[in-house]
Formats: structure tokens, sequence, C-alpha cells
């Protein structure tokens, strides 16, 4: 029911803050740890981010990060409400410092290789035996015997069958969603906390997040010729008079309302899967520009988004 023209706005509730009161101290770098950070801020976390000194050459100033020198927009956005700081953990001034924060902490966040860890004495076993209370999230890229293997975002798509073709993929996917996996280990390990009033240590893998978000793929259900594969004529992307559009009316009274726009006779819904159905609403399309779609998407209830070519 739409409000009355008298009626004033309400405002958005409040963003839930399930992490408040939680330190978050965070030693990962690039992209996977920062935004993982970035989401446990979000939800109340104090968050504290040590990095490794900046290499020498580089200008004063400039972050430890490699994010901070390749992409300062990115890291800026990432670490707004994080408190930084610099220490050499390979120095005994360095541990001290990373000491000092740990004893604070209740989650560490860390984007290390196993054996790494291990050199800077951070594996679980001295942490533990030290912290009881500490919880660590270690986000690496395989789990068990792969873990110390090199890989990147690229890698693990690619390992997932999500990369097709020449082309990069248009976003980072295993990394974000790894990302979005690392927070929620979060979440789940101080929940763990509070229950048990001892640590626990979880590990992320981001050729998990690759593999999670491979499971349409993996089930079938973009395989081509599916529903959302390219099979039914209301979900493609179709060329318009002057751009594109791409088209999501897939249940049936999307399709019926599209049809209907179209000229279309649809007699069921095995009709949206005829080649003759897609030819005839790849002709419509090419008659309507992209307001005069973006216009009917509101009058008829379509779900469509134009683009430009």
């Amino acid at each position: 029911m739409s409000p009355t023209p008298s009626a004033k706005p309400t405002k958005p509730p409040a963003p839930l803050q399930p992490l408040k009161g939680v330190r978050v101290l965070s030693l990962a770098l690039n992209l996977p740890g920062p935004a993982a950070l970035m989401r446990c801020h979000q939800m109340g976390a104090r968050c504290v981010k040590l990095e490794p000194p900046a290499q020498p050459g580089t200008p004063a100033g400039t972050s430890g990060d490699p994010m901070g020198q390749y992409n300062p927009k990115a890291y800026a956005a990432l670490h707004e409400g994080v408190r930084t700081g610099v220490a050499d953990l390979k120095t005994d001034k360095g541990q001290k410092s990373l000491h000092r924060e740990l004893a604070k902490a209740d989650v560490l966040l860390t984007s290390f290789r196993p054996s790494a860890l291990v050199k800077l004495g951070l594996s679980w076993q001295a942490l533990h035996r030290q912290y009881p209370q500490l919880n660590q999230v270690a986000i690496v890229g395989s789990l068990g015997a792969r873990a110390e293997e090199p890989g990147h975002d690229l890698t693990y798509l690619a390992e997932m069958d999500l990369v097709t073709g020449l082309e990069l993929p248009p976003t980072l996917y295993a990394d974000m969603g790894g990302s979005l996996m690392a927070s929620e280990a979060v979440l789940q390990a101080v929940m763990h906390q509070r229950s048990k009033a001892k640590g626990v240590y979880l590990e992320v893998a981001l050729s998990g997040a690759a593999g999670y978000l491979a499971l349409p793929r993996v089930w079938g259900l973009t395989k081509p010729g599916s529903a959302i594969g390219g099979g039914h004529a209301g979900y493609r992307v179709y060329a318009c008079k002057d751009g594109r559009v791409a088209l999501a009316a897939l249940e049936p009274h999307f399709a019926a309302s599209l049809c209907a726009a179209a000229g279309v006779e649809m007699s069921s819904m095995q009709a949206m899967f005829a080649p003759a159905t897609q030819q005839a609403i790849a002709a419509f399309l090419l008659t309507q520009t992209r307001k005069q779609l973006d216009q009917l998407a509101i009058a008829q209830d379509i779900p469509l988004h134009t683009l430009s070519n």
C-alpha cells in the first residue's frame, strides 16, 4: 500500500551490531582480509590492523599493504574506521607490538600460509596456549595438503570452471566471497567463545569460496539451455534499439507480462523455451529504446535492467 502524500518517510532501521564490544586484530593483507575486517567493523567490532613496513624506496607514509600502493582508493574504503599500525613481525620490537594487541583481542584474522604462521610464532597451538580465549580466523588458499600452494582469485575461479573464454572475470569473486565467509567465521568464533569460554581456530579457503559460488553451475542450474542458462526466452540478455537489456522475466506471471507487451502468444511455460519465442522477443526488443523499456518495466511489472552497448 502506498503512503498517503502527507505521510512522513520512515527512518531506515538502525543496523544491527552483533560484534559490538568485540576486538578484531588483523594481520591480513591485500583484499580478502581487509574486506572481512571492513564487514566486522560494519557489524560493530573494534578493528585494529598491523601492517608490515613499506618496502625501501617507497614514498613516506606508504602503506605496507600492497593494496595501499596499487589502489589507494580501495585501500581507504576498506580501512575506514580501522586503526592501523606498523609492525615488522620478524623483529623483537614488532613481536612486542603484536603481543600487546593480542592480549586485548578477541579474534585474530590472518591470511598467511600455515608455514609462515609457524615461523612467526603464530601457530594455533602456540597462540591458544598463551591466549586461551583468543579466536583465530585464518584465510588460506586451499585446505589441507594444498594449503601451501600459491594461488589467487583467478586460479581459484578457474579451478571451479568459473572462467570462460579469454576474458578476465568482471570482479574478484573468490576474494569477496571469501571475505564474507571470513566475517561469518568471526561471528561463529565469537558465539563459540561466549558459550564455551575458550577460543577456537577456523579456516576459510578462497578455493572453497569459489566452490560455493560455483554450486549453481555444478547443480546444472546455469548449464546452456537451462532456464537460467539461456534456454528461457524471458531470462536472457538481448540487444535493444540503443543498447542492451538484461531481462529476468522467469516466473510465469512475469513471462506472461513480457509476452503480452511483445505481442507474443504464450500457450504454456514450455513455449518460453521455443526458439520462435526467443526470436519474437528479440525482434520486439530491437524496436524499443532503453527509455521505453525502463517505462515498460514499471508499467507492466517486468524485471529488467537496460544497459549501454
